[in-house]
């Protein structure tokens, strides 16, 4: 026969973390009060470019050109600046208008029936004129 052994109901240890919460806040007010930050940019070697000589543009030209279908609003199809023009007319301002500034920005707008060759040809004058910021957008 087998004896059954008594097993005394011991109280299982605890961990008490008052005293380790006290621990770990000491330390991070030490290591807060002792650490010297340095400033690490400082001690970089980095080799900037030099300032460029040039000065700011002051004022970016933008003009504003609309292809739009010329079988409903009449004309040719194309405005400029908020007027019906013809395509000989915007090739002679932008010929102008590039003499004075060649960096100039022009905005084409197309609606979504125009021709395709109308837009085909006021880039084509857009290119003869010198300007290359163009920025092309569809209604």
């Amino acid at each position: 026969m087998k004896k059954k052994s008594k097993r005394k109901s011991a109280e299982q240890p605890k961990l008490e973390m008052t005293p380790m919460i006290d621990v770990v806040f000491q330390l991070l007010i030490f290591f807060i009060v002792t650490l010297k930050q340095e400033d690490i940019y400082a001690h970089l070697d980095v080799n900037r470019p030099a300032p460029d000589s040039k000065p700011p543009p002051e004022k970016v030209d933008l003009l504003e050109i609309m292809v739009y279908d010329e079988k409903k609003l009449g004309g040719e199809g194309f405005s400029m600046q908020g007027k019906k023009v013809s395509l000989r007319v915007i090739e002679r301002r932008l010929k102008r208008l590039a003499r004075f500034s060649p960096n100039m920005s022009v905005i084409i707008k197309c609606h979504g029936e125009s021709r395709h060759l109308n837009l085909v040809r006021l880039l084509n004058v857009c290119a003869d004129a010198g300007l290359n910021n163009l920025s092309v957008f569809s209604l």
